[in-house]
């Protein structure tokens, strides 16, 4: 049987498609994530997550001239199976074989090595203003999460993003926040109707009118922030420079692709940095994995069918169980030792230490600078 995926072996294949195939381009696909990832191990609840924004971000933006910068890099599976390594994919994080996060010298593609966090913005930034240097006529779009936005770094690059003049998107790719308003119709309107040009030709006349009038202006200003504030939460993001659009449903494909477009066009008529808030879940199609994603984070071998199963003899313990266990030997030994993690309670063995010493765990969030500085003080 033919399917759609069987036939994009590049992004250019994908922008030939009707806006109609895409759904099922993305049902192709996030099952061919899920039986691939169930034969090799990698993450999973990351990558069902991101399909539809993958899907609709390269096809509004002309990969690879247009620059995708993936925060930690570990939600890039369906980027690496409709950027030609579909194929490749069974040799996922093997000797010899693709890499579990982009690799510049895997594809062009990949525009940025990546798998340490917070450092898209930023990159993202310095491609927008090259290309601007150079009059290329090209995006740069940085997909961040919600947890890697915490960290200072994110927050510098916005901070600089504001004031710079370049073509720059950045994408908020949100699957834990807790969202006040429903993302549904409404929110796909306001949405739309936020990135579209009579918003921004509206906004920017007004702007010009009530310049002369500085009161009047200010008053405005405070007006749209709190009209925005009631339905988006957009101020924060507006206060660096960006034009914030948002929130909306990262699974629905008729609601980002139209945004996109129109954010697009904001970018190309010169209206500054732009920002777009997209809701997301982890482990999305596949109950098992949103039922407990952090399970499914990042499996090894397991049946789709099935799930997770614990194997009938114990396996041999990990290093990261040897550290975690030696950690809690030496904090029954000295009582002054501390344990520090970005974030990685379990990916650095520190589940039973948090346990047994609660006072002396301390999860600083996704700020690895910030853990090293604090370590030291």
């Amino acid at each position: 049987m033919s399917t759609l995926l069987s036939h994009i072996d590049s992004p250019a294949d994908l922008r030939r498609l009707s806006r109609q195939q895409l759904s099922q381009l993305a049902s192709e696909l996030r099952q061919f994530v899920l039986e691939s990832v169930s034969r090799t191990g990698g993450h999973l609840s990351s990558n069902l997550g991101t399909v539809e924004l993958t899907v609709a971000l390269h096809y509004v933006f002309n990969t690879p001239e247009d620059r995708l910068v993936w925060d930690v890099g570990h939600q890039t599976y369906p980027h690496k199976i409709l950027t030609g390594r579909r194929d490749r994919m069974h040799t996922l994080r093997q000797f010899g074989g693709i890499s579990g996060f982009p690799r510049r010298d895997e594809s062009e593609y990949d525009t940025f090595g990546t798998a340490h966090s917070s450092t898209s913005i930023s990159a993202a930034l310095g491609m927008a203003l090259a290309a601007k240097m150079k009059g290329e006529n090209r995006h740069a779009v940085a997909i961040i999460g919600d947890g890697a936005m915490t960290a200072g770094m994110a927050f510098e690059a916005l901070n600089n993003a504001g004031v710079e003049d370049g073509r720059l998107l950045v994408v908020l790719n949100d699957n834990d926040m807790s969202i006040s308003p429903p993302v549904g119709a409404l929110n796909r309107y306001l949405a739309q109707l936020m990135s579209g040009q009579f918003y921004a030709a509206a906004k920017s006349v007004g702007k010009t009118v009530l310049k002369g009038a500085p009161p009047l202006f200010e008053l405005a200003k405070r007006l749209e922030e709190h009209a925005k504030g009631m339905v988006v939460p957009a101020t924060l993001f507006e206060k660096f420079g960006f034009n914030y659009v948002g929130p909306i449903d990262g699974h629905d494909l008729d609601s980002l692709v139209p945004t996109l477009e129109n954010i697009r066009h904001l970018l190309d008529s010169g209206e500054g940095p732009q920002f777009l808030h997209v809701v997301t879940k982890k482990g999305q199609g596949y109950k098992l994995a949103e039922a407990d994603p952090v399970a499914y984070h990042g499996p090894g071998k397991f049946d789709p069918s099935v799930g997770l199963v614990k194997p009938a003899t114990p396996p041999k313990p990990t290093f990261t169980q040897v550290f975690g266990q030696w950690l809690c030997d030496m904090a029954d030994a000295d009582p002054r030792l501390v344990g520090i993690t970005p974030a990685m309670r379990e990916g650095s063995g520190m589940v039973e230490f948090h346990k047994r010493f609660p006072g002396r765990y301390f999860d600083v969030g996704i700020a690895e600078q910030h853990a090293v500085t604090f370590a030291a003080g």
